[in-house]
């Protein structure tokens, strides 16, 4: 596979979000990013001015509530974030490699903007870990969070995956999808290019048939977004389509970079048992191991990922907060919030399928 990059910070990903209509000023995501240029670097980075706390998946609720509660306004407020999209990855876009006093500008910079758009604050949401070690800033305070990973250990196929679990979890495991079988359900995973324009619009009726059901809302996407991203970066999407009796039923779609695997949304006509787990959980594992990816991020939430063997894995963010006192509220907050996710990792990984070595 030729080197592709993360897919959520490219252009084409970004604009799409905007130009449909579905991150823009009108959905409480006014787009103000920021450009460093510095001798022979050039560096972007995603900047949205909100009203709102609303796609982010890192929940600050309670700290906009604070702020309300002592006359004070929380919002607007800075965020350099995906939209939408809770995945761990950079937030530079750069043509050479950054450095710290490269971004310690860029703190300086957005402090400027805070300023001038009176906000409150300044987030950072999903960095890598050398994003964190570039932004080593003490104005930056440091908040965890964890998600569940699959990872891959040099697997050859999904046998060899389960074969490192106990029995009782393989067995579960199998169980599971041989009811697929049971219920006349195939399974085709088509890579972007091999996407018809009819599956396509299925997947969005999907889509938003969850987003409905779920909440009783509408989907954060518009139509609009999923038909750009389908024609202007087909390489890096792939889609789980089931089909009963030739019908196709439920869709699950995927994007990747050289590295991972990103299980992002998915969607089902009715009620099928088990076949959530077969499309975004277990499917994802075969493809990644086919392409040979090192991980597979299925998305936020979801500890029943736990006993299917994905993995606690920490994440991160970084928060700028302008008003003193509330600055060191939050931080002692974080200072326990961050000691019990260490808890609750430890505890997670004893909930592990695989056997003891």
């Amino acid at each position: 596979m030729s080197s592709l990059p993360y897919p959520f910070l490219r252009e084409t990903f970004l604009n799409a979000l905007e130009e449909s209509g579905s991150a823009c000023s009108e959905s409480g995501w006014d787009p103000i990013h920021l450009t460093l240029e510095d001798g022979e670097t050039s560096c972007f980075m995603p900047l949205y001015l909100k009203d709102h706390s609303m796609g982010e998946y890192v929940f600050d609720h309670a700290w906009a509530n604070a702020y309300h509660q002592n006359g004070l306004e929380y919002y607007p407020k800075l965020v350099t974030a995906v939209p939408f999209t809770p995945s761990t990855g950079t937030r530079l876009r750069s043509n050479t490699a950054m450095s710290q006093q490269h971004c310690r500008q860029i703190v300086d910079e957005v402090i400027n903007i805070a300023e001038d758009t009176h906000a409150s604050s300044w987030h950072i949401l999903f960095p890598e870990d050398n994003d964190l070690k570039l932004f080593d800033d003490p104005r930056l305070l440091k908040r965890t969070g964890v998600q569940y990973h699959w990872l891959n250990k040099d697997y050859q196929c999904f046998n060899d995956y389960l074969a490192g679990m106990t029995s009782r979890k393989r067995k579960m495991i199998k169980k599971e999808r041989d009811e697929i079988k049971k219920q006349n359900i195939e399974v085709d995973v088509l890579l972007g290019p091999e996407i018809s324009k009819e599956i396509w619009q299925l997947f969005y009726q999907l889509y938003e048939r969850t987003y409905a059901k779920r909440n009783g809302t509408r989907g954060y996407l518009t139509q609009e977004f999923f038909e750009r991203i389908a024609t202007t970066m087909p390489e890096q999407i792939a889609m789980s389509v089931a089909n009963q009796n030739g019908r196709p039923i439920a869709c699950a779609l995927y994007l990747f970079d050289s590295h991972s695997l990103y299980g992002r949304y998915w969607g089902s006509l009715g009620e099928f048992p088990f076949l959530h787990f077969e499309l975004c959980y277990y499917r994802g594992i075969e493809l990644a191991i086919k392409m040979g990816l090192q991980r597979y991020d299925a998305g936020a939430q979801g500890e029943h990922k736990l006993v299917r063997g994905f993995e606690p894995i920490k994440t991160h963010s970084l928060h700028w907060i302008r008003h003193p006192e509330f600055r060191k509220a939050i931080a002692r907050f974080l200072d326990e919030e961050n000691l019990a996710i260490d808890s609750h990792i430890t505890q997670a990984s004893e909930m592990l399928p695989f056997k003891q070595s």
